[in-house]
């Protein structure tokens, strides 16, 4: 494997990570919760797609290949967190 097909490969792996931290930061801007964290939206949309990150490393550890529906599973729940998180969910 080359390098460049490496590239695509990590960007294929990371892809899903990134569109759901997008579509969570753009659904919270939407919704417009007032008491967020001070944290900006690319700050929310980084901090989304490093836990999307990790939990799909942690899927391809446990489950042995990635692209199972148990390991996007997993990434829903833990961007679902981080962003519950984020946006001060215990206080509503």
């Amino acid at each position: 494997m080359g390098p460049l097909d490496l590239f695509y490969h990590l960007l294929g792996f990371a892809a899903p990570a990134a569109a759901v931290a997008a579509w969570l930061v753009l659904m919270g801007l939407l919704m417009g919760r007032q008491n967020s964290l001070a944290v900006p939206w690319y700050g929310k949309f980084a901090i989304n797609f490093m836990v999307g990150l990790i939990a799909l490393g942690l899927s391809v550890l446990v489950l042995g290949r990635d692209g199972k529906m148990a390991g996007y599973g997993f990434l829903l729940v833990a961007c679902a967190s981080s962003q519950w998180f984020l946006s001060r969910g215990w206080r509503a």
